[in-house]
């Protein structure tokens, strides 16, 4: 195909929003502002990223040490660093260091210049994932007060549909909300609550376990499973969401988790391919966003294997009716924006189950040539394919409008 001509504009399934400095300031009740999220500008003590951890150290006002933006909540110490926001650097530049708002893109916050970013990226909408809530809201699953997380849970959502994706948006921001991850009760009346202004999408763990939640095996997720079945809001997995990226040891430099960031992704999946979920929700679908997709193909031939050899001890048979890989069709989602391999095997994967993306504003990030890798990956595979991975599965899996808008109805 000549895809110079003809290359689709892009529905990317992952990108990021930094968050301006008054998302909480201007939505909490007046008690909580002193404690609730607010920016702080501060020097560095120090920052360290080993072993798949983040530890930086903020330093008292006349302290030496670089100068950032900091959100402070409760006792946690946040900066944003390079790593937030890492396009319009050149790739050698990108170091993990703090910065203030002054220093990074505008398209990272600022909703007219994210779209004038998105032009020149051949990007027409975008779902995007949150920063300091991290990337399923364990900021505050994490803190003390969880009657102040859930406001703040609350706020972020009400910030993201009416602002974020709000009218100067012109429906080309795709809204994703968090929920209060500790109580599957409270998250589906969250999902219920957005589900009701058009929102189709929802932010969730890889793996809960991690974050001290309960796993998907049990039932205890389920009020939340099926608010999302009945309401038709996809599950958005995104990596690091478990607040634990892969690595293999401590003292492990960042290239490690780099290099197996998809690991986490992996491991979910057979979570959920092997939990009966799908079968109990059969609307329920969930996505893996910056996972890629080459390492597909194996898991499912594994786990229609184990499935089929080892159903019967393997604690599966009375929940779990079909193969794996029917599943995975009717229910998975991978997403990738650099992945040839993948590309290449994706007989093995299913057109159907792909999605583009391009991670702006990280360093990982295409932007501003995501066009150009996608020609470049995507010209051996017919039009109507790469239609379809580029923006028709996203349209159809988010209920956008045929020309890849959002809309509240």
């Amino acid at each position: 195909m000549d895809t110079e001509a003809t290359f689709p504009l892009i529905i990317s399934v992952d990108d990021h929003t930094v968050e301006p400095a008054d998302v909480w300031q201007s939505r909490l009740p007046k008690k909580y502002l002193d404690v609730g999220p607010r920016i702080v500008r501060a020097p560095l003590k120090e920052m360290t990223f080993l072993g798949g951890r983040f530890r930086p150290v903020m330093g008292e006002p006349g302290d030496d040490g670089p100068l950032g933006d900091w959100w402070v909540y409760e006792e946690l110490r946040r900066p944003l660093t390079r790593l937030d926001t890492a396009v319009g650097y050149s790739r050698d530049e990108i170091k993990l260091e703090v910065i203030t708002y002054e220093q990074m893109r505008p398209g990272s916050y600022d909703v007219p210049q994210r779209l004038a970013d998105m032009d020149v990226n051949h990007v027409q909408s975008a779902v995007c994932f949150p920063t300091f809530p991290r990337f399923c809201g364990q900021t505050f699953t994490e803190a003390q007060d969880h009657e102040l997380g859930l406001l703040c849970v609350q706020a972020y959502n009400d910030w993201m549909v009416e602002e974020w994706c709000g009218p100067q948006a012109r429906g080309r921001l795709i809204p994703l909300t968090l929920i209060p991850l500790w109580d599957a009760e409270l998250a589906a009346a969250e999902v219920r609550r957005n589900a009701a202004r058009g929102v189709r999408a929802v932010a969730f763990s890889e793996i809960p376990p991690y974050l001290g939640l309960p796993s998907v095996h049990g039932d205890d997720w389920d009020p939340l499973f099926r608010a999302c079945d009945e309401t038709g809001t996809v599950i958005a997995m995104h990596i690091g969401s478990s607040s634990r990226m892969p690595s293999t040891s401590k003292d492990a430099p960042p290239a490690v988790g780099s290099t197996i960031t998809f690991a986490n992704c992996c491991f979910s999946m057979v979570d959920w391919l092997m939990s009966g979920k799908f079968e109990r929700f059969p609307n329920l679908k969930v996505m893996y966003a910056e996972g890629q997709i080459g390492w597909i193909p194996y898991i499912l031939e594994r786990a229609d294997v184990v499935w089929e050899e080892n159903r019967g001890w393997g604690g599966v048979a009375d929940k779990v009716h079909r193969p794996p890989s029917e599943l995975f069709a009717e229910h998975v989602y991978g997403c990738f924006f650099d992945d040839a391999f993948g590309l290449r095997n994706l007989d093995a994967i299913g057109v159907a189950n792909v999605l583009y993306e391009t991670d702006y504003p990280h360093s990982d990030s295409t932007w501003p040539k995501s066009r150009e890798v996608g020609e470049a990956q995507m010209g051996h595979l017919d039009a109507d394919v790469v239609e379809r991975i580029v923006r028709g599965n996203a349209i159809e899996l988010l209920g956008l409008t045929p020309e890849g808008l959002w809309s509240r109805t």
